[in-house]
């Protein structure tokens, strides 16, 4: 087997062909420049120059560039987390890395659009349908939504009826007695009060509010109480009763929609949107920008992974024979450590993510302003003497 060269005690990134697995950062001012502090760094503290390290400079810079892709994953994951009902909906197409995410109440009308389609015109996020029956007097007052009606229902497709436009004449158009030419009080009032289209022009007296309100409610309790009001019944959604029986013709319209269109679960048939964790657009982070609190986390990563890596590689050999005996290299040590440290840094970075969430800063600034306040509640009040 040919001899492979261990670390040498030092490396020259701008030297190595390819120096990283996947090149995110090869062009970055900043990683170059660190890559091999870092190679340095972690070969130092792995025991060089007393023991040797069987690791080249290439597979430090493989565990900078992980350490820097899991930092950028754990920092993203949670801005998903922490934004995606925000960002559930937009396009693909941008970049979030370094734009401030402004929370808006874009999801929550999302789903608000699905109680407005079941309300008396709420809005609602599908269209509705437009049908109508024609109604004849002596044909009783049982009618087949499905099979009698001008709309774009097959017979054999299942619709929801949403409305009925089936009401009693409104009730202020019995309020003025239409062959009364008389009255008291002001005159000719109907134009002014936008009554002029329900009755002839007749004249009547001035009455407070209350006394239209009591007037029309009288009315329609007549109806309801002392003759067949109008209203209607539905059965399984399809066939249509009305009341009162109908005694002339005349056309009834009604809105419907399809079932296959209020439960499709795709209202919004647009591509390259935000649909999931997985299509949030966050790229690998721009190791530049990240500040020394972060540079030191991947610092310490990247020491974990070189110590797992170095624990891999002495444990294909778990002893060397020296002269006179052997001896037993210390991969489970390595390995076992490496793990621990792995996890803490990961749990230390998701505490860390966890402070900055807004609940979290909300609680903190509340608990500011009380102890503020309860400092200067201790402040001595002035004396003032007149």
């Amino acid at each position: 087997m040919a001899k492979i060269p261990i670390w040498p005690g030092s490396s020259s990134f701008a030297e190595v062909s390819n120096p990283t697995p996947f090149g995110f950062y090869d062009a970055d001012t900043d990683f170059i420049t660190d890559a091999d502090k870092i190679s340095n760094w972690c070969a130092q503290r792995l025991g060089y120059p007393l023991v040797d390290i069987e690791m080249q400079s290439v597979n430090f810079y493989s565990c900078f560039e992980e350490a820097i892709n899991e930092y950028g994953a754990q920092l993203y994951n949670f801005q998903i987390i922490n934004n995606f009902h925000t960002l559930e909906g937009n396009t693909t197409g941008s970049n979030f890395n370094d734009k401030l995410i402004t929370p808006n109440l874009g999801n929550t009308v999302n789903i608000s659009e699905q109680y407005g389609s079941e309300t008396d015109g709420g809005g609602g996020n599908y269209q509705l349908q437009r049908g109508t029956l024609d109604v004849k007097a002596g044909d009783g007052q049982r009618y087949d939504l499905l099979a009698n009606t001008s709309s774009s229902i097959s017979g054999s497709e299942a619709v929801y009826i949403k409305r009925i436009y089936h009401y009693a004449p409104a009730a202020i158009n019995r309020y003025f007695d239409p062959y009364a030419g008389t009255g008291t009080g002001i005159q000719s009032l109907m134009q002014t009060f936008g009554f002029g289209n329900f009755s002839p022009g007749v004249n009547f007296m001035l009455m407070p509010i209350y006394f239209d309100v009591l007037k029309l409610q009288a009315i329609e309790f007549n109806d309801q109480i002392r003759k067949s009001a109008y209203h209607f019944s539905i059965e399984d959604n399809r066939y249509l009763k009305l009341f009162p029986i109908p005694n002339r013709n005349y056309t009834l319209h009604f809105d419907y929609v399809l079932k296959s269109v209020a439960n499709n679960p795709v209202k919004n048939t647009s591509t390259n949107l935000i649909t999931d964790i997985s299509n949030v657009p966050y790229t690998n982070p721009i190791y530049k920008h990240i500040n020394q609190p972060g540079r030191q986390w991947i610092r310490r990563y990247t020491l974990a992974v070189a110590k797992e890596m170095l624990g891999g590689i002495r444990g294909k050999y778990q002893s060397l024979p020296i002269p006179g005996e052997s001896t037993t290299l210390d991969y489970a040590r390595l390995l076992s450590e490496a793990s621990a440290e792995k996890t803490a840094l990961i749990e230390e970075l998701t505490k860390l993510l966890e402070e900055t969430t807004r609940l979290k800063q909300l609680e903190r600034q509340e608990q500011e302003a009380e102890l503020t306040q309860k400092t200067f509640y201790k402040v001595p009040y002035p004396i003032y003497i007149y």
